[in-house]
């Protein structure tokens, strides 16, 4: 019997050679930083996500533990291009090897480039930056919301300018202005300046500023990031974005009612400047009374023009004096005059004699008396025809009324009688063919033919199936009494 020949190679179990395989490989490379585009990203419910690095040639198999997804500053999805910082290992139950992600980050300025770009198109779209819905800012606020860091010097250059300019009161609402979760502060704070109510313990702001200081792409994104926008273009209150300096733009300057190319510049136009304001008081002041002044003159040239024209006043009332005396000297001898042209007119009217004219009314009364008499006479008889109406009676035209009644509803009973609705409440139906003929013979019926049945209390329609049955089966049915 031969023996085997005796072998070299190592035996290895395939849990041993799996341990082997994972300590050389996060020993050959440790930590490393991948660039590609995230696809076949997926959240579980335990919190973690798994997803897939690919470029043009090959696909690396990633996960983010549920640890880890807080820390991220840029939160994955399909089709973006990221740097992945992890460390790669293996998982032996599919021997697969995966790479563990501790930290994601934009793929350079194209790749944050694109992404704003198609934000800001997908957002366009849904007119989030119409100018139509831009709203004025108010002229003299008398309360500031400021949306910064409380830690920078943006907060410090907005006070000191408005205080230069116009002291108002400012609310500070302090946020993070970049790194992770700064864009869910940043909207949190714009709609919670929203919810205030106007006259509650905490003042509602009039304007409200949004800022920060310069800085790279990543350090702005938090104010690119579609919730910031969506929270500025729906903020109730006039809001002004101061993201950067001056060559700086964000999305959120789009959505804004005004957009400052500094923090400066935004407390400028939310305040105006008092010394100016006071100068422009100053010369409009001096208009209104140079205007006023003016009209005076005005007015008072016309009126010595209109005091040319009027006649001598005194003069007048001496001369209306006079005839007013001279009318109240002849007043007398006019009211003599007067009542003697009325005595004159009189004179030759006749007057009757009083007995002339009692006689005349006694007279009319005597006819008045006849009438009422003649009157009362016929009023009299009226009233005795009435009587001998009354006692006429209308008893036999009642009975006649009611023997009618009787013959009408015997006529009802028998028609009800012969009527099919009383034998279809017995449970019965009245089949008819499509034409509305009634069906008698079970052979008269073809199949497929469209049938209603007419029940007591309403229709059915329905369809024969099956053939029709024979002459002779049709008549042992008909003896049964079936319907169909």
């Amino acid at each position: 019997m031969d023996t085997p020949a005796a072998n070299n190679v190592p035996e290895f179990s395939v849990s041993e050679i799996s341990g082997a395989i994972r300590r050389t490989l996060e020993g050959a490379f440790g930590r490393v930083r991948i660039r590609g585009e995230i696809t076949e990203c997926k959240r579980y419910p335990s919190g973690h996500i798994y997803l897939s690095l690919k470029d043009e040639s090959a696909k690396l198999e990633s996960v983010v533990w549920k640890s880890a997804v807080p820390r991220l500053s840029v939160q994955p999805e399909n089709g973006l291009e990221v740097i992945a910082t992890g460390k790669l290992t293996t998982y032996a139950d599919r021997s697969k090897y995966q790479l563990v992600i501790e930290r994601l980050e934009y793929a350079g300025a194209g790749a944050l480039l694109a992404r704003i770009e198609k934000l800001k198109a997908k957002l366009a779209a849904e007119g989030l930056f119409e100018e139509a819905g831009k709203r004025r800012l108010p002229l003299l606020p008398r309360v500031i919301g400021v949306v910064t860091s409380e830690s920078g010097a943006v907060i410090q250059d907005i006070r000191t300018t408005i205080a230069r300019r116009f002291p108002r009161r400012i609310i500070l609402w302090p946020v993070p202005v970049q790194g992770q979760g700064a864009a869910e502060k940043i909207a949190a704070a714009i709609e919670g300046f929203g919810r205030l109510p106007v006259h509650g313990p905490v003042p509602r702001p009039d304007v409200l500023i949004v800022a920060r200081g310069g800085g790279s792409l990543e350090d702005l994104m938090a104010f690119n990031e579609e919730v910031v926008v969506r929270a500025a273009a729906a903020c109730p209150i006039p809001l002004i974005s101061a993201v950067g300096h001056e060559t700086d733009t964000t999305l959120i300057d789009f959505a804004a009612d005004r957009r400052a190319p500094t923090p400066t510049a935004a407390a400028e136009l939310a305040v105006p400047a008092r010394a100016e304001m006071l100068a422009a008081l100053d010369q409009t002041g001096a208009r209104l009374r140079g205007a006023a002044t003016r009209l005076l003159r005005a007015a008072e040239t016309v009126l010595l023009r209109l005091e040319r024209r009027l006649p001598d006043i005194p003069a007048r009332v001496t001369e209306y004096r006079r005839r007013l005396d001279e009318a109240g000297e002849c007043l007398p001898d006019s009211l003599r005059h007067f009542v003697r042209g009325k005595r004159d007119a009189l004179a030759p009217l006749a007057v009757p004699h009083p007995r002339a004219a009692i006689a005349a009314r006694r007279h009319a009364l005597e006819l008045l008396d006849g009438r009422k008499a003649a009157g009362f006479a016929r009023a009299l008889q009226r009233a005795r025809g009435a009587r001998a109406l009354q006692a006429f009676s209308g008893a036999p035209l009642l009975a006649m009324l009611r023997e009618r009644r009787a013959r009408l509803d015997g006529a009802a009973g028998r028609l009800e009688a012969l009527s099919y609705n009383a034998v279809l409440a017995r449970g019965f139906a009245l089949v008819r063919d499509a034409a509305g003929e009634p069906l008698t013979r079970a052979a008269d019926v073809a199949a497929g033919a469209r049938l209603s049945l007419n029940f007591a209390d309403g229709q059915v329609l329905a369809t024969a199936e099956g053939e029709a049955p024979k002459r002779g089966k049709a008549k042992s049915l008909a003896a049964q009494g079936s319907l169909l």
